[in-house]
């Protein structure tokens, strides 16, 4: 008896354990794993949204999206005090995460100009530099479809400390995009890759804050000296 009642909890804990590991994949801690990647940035879109029903941006601005670098600028409104501009960045993300949300964080502003950095992450989670060039051309169609006047620029890939083993895949993914940009004259390329450099032809690191992946203040005061000229072409009157 003692036996047969052993055997039996075995086999319905065995089952049990078959069982839960056969739902694990769908119950890691409550995420549903069958959700697209971007799902994860759901709530920073949401609260965007929630922003611009209370306060509507301004439309014929100029739209900053992507990834930390965007979401960490903080002082980019103030550096550019004659343009309107509309931050929209969601740290961590990449560049087909915006693909997604474009039709809801860049589309209804109807901006003249939009300006996105990402690649970045993408690259160093393993994507190739073909895959970040097709998520930008996918991120300009889906743009170009509803707005087809709107001005769209790629800041291209910055080289930081932290990352130098991708460095020659940053390279790889800025020129793949700089030529497709080239021939087209609604896009435009903004180099802050080479400005990034110092004279040893590695990244500075007074441009880094201590996790030498992420710009400090003089990183985005080189930033804004480099874009602003882009600004005010595109906005000149004779741009519209």
């Amino acid at each position: 008896m003692r036996i047969e009642s052993v055997i039996f909890r075995s086999v319905r804990t065995l089952a049990l354990t078959l069982a839960v590991a056969a739902l694990l994949p769908h119950l890691v801690w409550g995420v549903d794993t069958n959700a697209p990647p971007h799902a994860r940035w759901e709530k920073n879109i949401a609260a965007y949204e929630a922003a611009d029903r209370t306060n509507p941006p301004p439309k014929d601005a100029v739209v900053f999206i992507g990834s930390s670098s965007i979401a960490r600028w903080k002082t980019a409104p103030e550096q550019f005090p004659n343009h309107r501009v509309i931050m929209r960045g969601f740290g961590g993300s990449h560049l087909s995460d915006s693909v997604a949300f474009v039709h809801r964080i860049v589309i209804p502003y109807q901006p003249r100009l939009v300006l996105i950095y990402a690649g970045d992450n993408d690259i160093y989670t393993g994507k190739t530099p073909e895959r970040v060039l097709a998520d930008f051309q996918e991120f300009v169609e889906k743009i170009h479809a509803a707005l087809p006047e709107t001005r769209i620029g790629y800041i291209s890939i910055k080289p930081s400390p932290s990352r130098m083993k991708d460095f020659e895949r940053f390279k790889t993914t800025n020129q793949l995009i700089r030529d497709y940009i080239a021939p087209r004259p609604k896009l435009l390329y903004v180099d802050v890759f080479t400005p990034t450099l110092g004279s040893d032809g590695e990244p500075r690191a007074d441009l880094f804050v201590r996790d030498m992946l992420h710009l400090n203040e003089a990183g985005y005061k080189l930033w804004a000296g480099i874009i602003q000229p882009v600004l005010d072409e595109v906005f000149a009157p004779a741009a519209k």
